[in-house]
């Protein structure tokens, strides 16, 4: 049964995958379509065209062949009649004109010596009678014409074509010149509507062998001219992946060939511009590490005269000048400030150059929360709803200072009480940080997460970098995970963590590094 399902399941993928390249915006179809429409609308006029010439031309001869016969033996055997014959008569003439090489069937109509009217017929034909004349036909034969200079003759030649039980028939008449005898004509046009069938036939034949070379010169078109084409596509797609080294083989001097190059040229001049770009990225990237690197020793020695400076702060015994002590409480604030703005900037060239690596371990998300929480000595101004025994396998640092980050930002921008709570979600685990403050701003929202954003232009200067949440935002990442930001229905903001618990999102992410690797 399972072998029956997978062979009808790779017989519809077939199907789908045909369908597919025939859809109805596809050129090639497209091409075949227009190609037969042109190679049908060809035949079917040539042949149509073909077969009313040979139609007409087959029937004129035929009829005018029959016409010209029975008229010469109207004229040589009704014409001898007398003027008022008897029935024995016209039906001996009237065999007699049937006996020649038309083989038409003949009725002769007259009066007698007492002036009825008598018929002589050949027979055949199921009985030809005067009844199967056309009426119109017979009024024209009996009308006497007038005498001019250029046609003596009283009574004229007159046929009509017929079709009795779908058979073609020619019928025909005329009156002896001077009056007297007047003669009807039939003769069937089977053999002639046969030949013009064969005919037929052997047009829509020919017409529908031209369809089928059409649609094969069209296949054969479109192969010749989409294969370039989807070349071209898929160049493009590998260039859209990255692969800025793709290239089309340039073959020809047409249109195609044109855009080959034309692409080729396109992509040169791309890859060199990302190239260029890359080593300027490159080189800012190490220009801020070692600058960041330089920093660091200086602001090593700062620190720690800044440390001094903080413990005479401190020192009961007042030995700081009043005069001096808010500059130096500036000079002490500002260190810090400096010092942690070398710190991030360390970690985001980190994340720049792809250095940044993992150290998983076993967390219980609760504990790790409330160790940040008292690290920091917010235990007074956070509310936090996390359930005990909720495990993950993350960076505990990187999650530090995720939640560092996230829980500062809403002490400091925000209202208090801060809540953080947890909980989990299919194969996640989610941590909101909820403030009570007014809440972001729509226009701000979609900049959050940027690097040195901050929201109010009119302060430029604040305690923070402005690469918290960018720094957060990329060690979510590195976890596979996601932080959003929004504003609650009830008022603040909501940033939302969302990480994987198993590390499931690292399969094909950042290298995970050993104990002592991390940066």
């Amino acid at each position: 049964m399972t072998n029956e399902q997978g062979g009808l399941r790779g017989w519809a993928a077939d199907r789908k995958g045909v369908f597919s390249r025939l859809r109805f915006t596809s050129l090639r179809l497209r091409l075949v379509v227009v190609f037969g429409l042109v190679a049908l609308t060809a035949a079917v006029s040539a042949s149509g065209i073909a077969y009313w010439l040979n139609r007409e031309a087959v029937l004129t001869r035929a009829q005018d062949a029959v016409l010209r016969d029975f008229e010469q033996e109207m004229q040589n055997r009704a014409g001898a009649l007398p003027e008022h014959p008897s029935q024995d008569e016209l039906q001996l003439t009237a065999g007699q004109m049937a006996g020649g090489s038309q083989h038409f069937t003949v009725l002769l109509v007259a009066e007698d010596p007492s002036g009825k009217t008598v018929y002589g017929g050949s027979g055949g034909l199921n009985g030809f009678a005067l009844g199967d004349v056309p009426e119109s036909l017979r009024a024209a034969v009996n009308k006497k014409q007038p005498v001019t200079s250029g046609d003596d003759a009283e009574y004229h030649l007159y046929w009509q074509r017929i079709v009795d039980d779908g058979t073609p028939y020619l019928v025909a008449g005329t009156r002896v010149i001077g009056g007297g005898v007047s003669g009807y004509m039939l003769k069937s046009l089977e053999p002639e509507a046969k030949d013009l069938n064969s005919l037929a036939w052997s047009l829509g034949i020919a017409t529908g062998l031209a369809l089928i070379g059409s649609a094969l010169l069209a296949q054969a078109a479109a192969t010749t001219v989409l294969k370039p084409v989807h070349r071209l596509g898929v160049a493009a797609r590998r260039l859209g992946e990255g692969r800025l080294d793709t290239r089309l083989r340039v073959s020809g001097t047409d249109e195609l060939a044109d855009l080959s190059r034309t692409f080729n040229n396109a992509a040169e001049a791309l890859e060199k511009r990302v190239a260029e770009m890359a080593a300027r990225d490159d080189a800012s990237r190490r220009f801020v590490a070692d600058m960041s690197h330089e920093l660091r020793t200086p602001l090593t020695a700062i620190t720690a005269v800044t440390e001094v400076l903080e413990e005479e702060l401190e020192a009961e015994s007042g030995s700081m000048d009043p005069m001096i002590e808010p500059a130096v409480r500036l000079v002490v604030s500002e260190t810090r400030r400096l010092n942690d703005l070398v710190e991030n900037l360390m970690e985001v060239t980190r994340f720049d150059a792809g250095t940044a690596r993992l150290v998983l371990d076993d967390v219980d998300v609760a504990d790790q929360i409330t160790a940040c929480i008292d690290a920091r000595a917010w235990l007074d101004a956070v509310e936090l709803d996390a359930e005990r025994g909720i495990h993950a396998r993350l960076d505990p640092r990187r999650l530090d200072v995720i939640l560092a980050n996230l829980i500062g930002n809403a002490l400091k921008h925000g209202g208090s009480p801060v809540r953080v709570a947890v909980r989990t979600a299919d194969d996640s685990v989610v941590i909101s940080v909820r403030d009570h403050g007014p809440g972001i701003p729509e226009d701000v929202l979609p900049h959050v997460f940027d690097r040195f954003y901050k929201a109010s232009a009119s302060r430029p200067r604040s305690e923070g970098s402005g690469l918290g949440l960018s720094i957060a935002l990329e060690n979510a990442h590195i976890h596979g995970g996601e932080i959003t930001a929004a504003n609650s229905p009830e008022g603040g903001a909501v940033f939302t963590l969302r990480l994987p618990r198993d590390g499931a999102g690292l399969e094909d992410g950042p290298e995970q590094g050993k104990e002592g690797d991390a940066s």
